[in-house]
């Protein structure tokens, strides 16, 4: 499984985090095509390599022209922002998801309702850049999990739209509700807004680094300095090497469609697996008056429920979806690539205390590959099986 670690020793911001998956090797160009999609001007980005320290990071940086209008924006005017972007569909739902968390906690903080939340720095431009280049470089990097150090807030006062506030503002800790922080030893607001929203909805556990083979590490860069140590936030990009099966909490969706043209059910699932779903599957059913009905099932990240839930709104005819919390027990799972005479295929495996266990070719690549060679998939699947059975016999002895 694809990991991703954030190492947040000098705290978490947007900025930070675009940075530091840029760094991991998530593209640049692409990221700024699509971030010049949105509708709305005035901005440039950028990014720049900088020394922390000693230690050489990505600036991530979101130029705004100075006479371009920052008017105070409500919920609904910056998820029309997303919306009207050229992204795909799973970034602009996290990125919604974002935004619509940041909301919640200004509303309860402020005694007001989400339509009535006015965005004062988290609805700028940059800000609104940062979350979405955020989620996209997690896209393009192909990110399974996430998980998290504990979160250095600081300490003492920020100020704010609203004045002085103590740190960490109001609803930034309403925002890391659950997640583990400490004050630290740094005066100041090392977390922002952006930053705490980010983490919370991101990560999956947090803790120590977990066991894991490092593929990728990058730095992102702060804009202040800190008087002792480097103003970076750190991602550790790997594969996860657990020693035996685990155990995780996931939400359960599920939708009974008897209305929908069958030719997009296979859509719906692709859709929701795009979106981050762990797998999804339909089941034929009865339904009401002795229809015949489809029941959609959805395993999904308990961090990516809200958005799954939306993807499976706009893509299917249902009014409704119902959601569940369930434990599952799940053997970590690696990649091997094995050769055949018509090509590469990788092939997935489970890890059960330390061994490879139940290999299995990836479907998608043989049919390619039989394809491609005018052979039959069974063709290119069996010898894909019979490497990846040498080589795990290779590597047993």
């Amino acid at each position: 499984m694809k990991t991703l670690y954030f190492d947040c020793v000098c705290g978490a911001a947007g900025d930070m985090i675009a940075g530091a998956l840029i760094d991991a090797g998530a593209d640049f160009e692409t990221l700024r095509t699509a971030l010049g999609s949105l509708q709305i001007g005035g901005f440039a980005v950028s990014v720049e390599r900088v020394k922390k320290k000693g230690i050489e990071a990505t600036q991530f940086r979101v130029d705004v022209d100075a006479s371009a209008p920052q008017p105070h924006r409500h919920l609904r005017h910056v998820l029309e922002i997303i919306e009207g972007g050229d992204l795909p569909p799973c970034v602009k739902d996290a990125s919604a998801e974002t935004f619509r968390r940041i909301a919640a906690c200004e509303a309860e903080v402020h005694g007001t309702t989400v339509e009535h939340v006015h965005f004062h720095e988290v609805g700028a431009i940059d800000s609104i850049v940062d979350v979405i280049a955020a989620h996209l470089g997690l896209y393009l990097l192909g990110i399974e999990r996430v998980e998290s150090s504990r979160l250095p807030v600081g300490f003492g006062t920020v100020k704010a739209a609203h004045g002085v506030m103590p740190v960490p503002a109001p609803a930034t800790a309403k925002l890391l509700a659950g997640v583990p922080i400490w004050g630290g030893d740094l005066e100041g607001e090392w977390v922002t807004p952006t930053g705490a929203a980010l983490i919370a909805q991101l990560a999956q556990a947090y803790g120590p680094i977990p066991p894991m083979r490092i593929e990728r590490v990058g730095y992102g860069s702060g804009l202040r300095e800190a008087p002792d140590r480097a103003n970076v936030l750190r991602v550790l990009v790997g594969r996860r090497e657990d020693a035996g099966a685990c155990t995780e909490t996931v939400a359960v969706l599920e939708t009974t469609i008897d209305d929908m043209n069958p030719e997009l059910l296979p859509v719906l699932i692709q859709e929701a697996l795009k979106a981050g779903a762990h797998d999804a599957f339909l089941t034929p059913i009865v339904g009401k008056k002795g229809r015949a009905a489809h029941m959609l099932t959805v395993l999904s990240p308990e961090n990516r429920a809200e958005a799954l839930v939306r993807t499976v709104l706009r893509n299917s005819t249902t009014l409704g979806v119902r959601i569940r919390r369930e434990s599952r027990v799940c053997l970590p799972r690696d990649w091997w690539p094995v050769a055949t005479p018509w090509g590469e295929v990788r092939v997935k495996y489970g890890l059960l205390d330390g061994a490879a266990s139940a290999p299995a070719p990836e479907f998608e690549d043989c049919r390619a590959l039989a394809e491609k060679a005018g052979v039959t998939v069974l063709d290119v699947y069996q010898a894909a099986l019979a490497a990846a059975i040498q080589k795990k016999e290779q590597t047993d002895a």
